[in-house]
């Protein structure tokens, strides 16, 4: 079992910079997909980044939604088992609670687990991203 603390939320203008990171405690982190999804007021939970486990012929693939590619980048650090959701060019549609989410990935490509929020079984609490100016 996993678990996950997200931080680096807080407010942006439009064009700005925010730097999100997800702590993972558990075992077998390199074994771990992480997700970073996010949900606007009355919305669903949508999907933005995912990265696939670590080693492998398709470790560390990435995957990203067509809203933030080009403007966001994910990356993982196995040491310190981290995986952090670097964003740039900041629009107002980016507000959002920024969950972080794990499992343990198989042999699915990372695009068709980031598609489908129960293939991933832990979440952390969620970071507040607010882009306004």
């Amino acid at each position: 079992q996993s678990h996950l603390v997200e931080s680096g939320g807080g407010l942006a203008q439009p064009g700005g910079s925010l730097r999100l990171s997800c702590a993972f405690s558990g075992t077998l982190f390199d074994d771990y997909a992480i997700g970073w999804f996010r949900q606007a007021p009355g919305q669903e939970r949508e999907a933005v980044s995912c990265i696939a486990r670590s080693g492998g012929r398709r470790g560390g693939a990435t995957y990203y939604s067509d809203s933030v590619k080009d403007r966001f980048s994910i990356s993982r650090d196995d040491a310190k088992k981290m995986v952090y959701l670097q964003m740039y060019s900041l629009k107002p549609e980016d507000t959002g609670t920024y969950y972080c989410a794990a499992d343990f990935q198989g042999i699915t490509p990372i695009h068709n687990m980031c598609n489908d929020r129960e293939a991933f079984g832990s979440w952390g609490q969620g970071t507040q991203v607010t882009v306004s100016s």
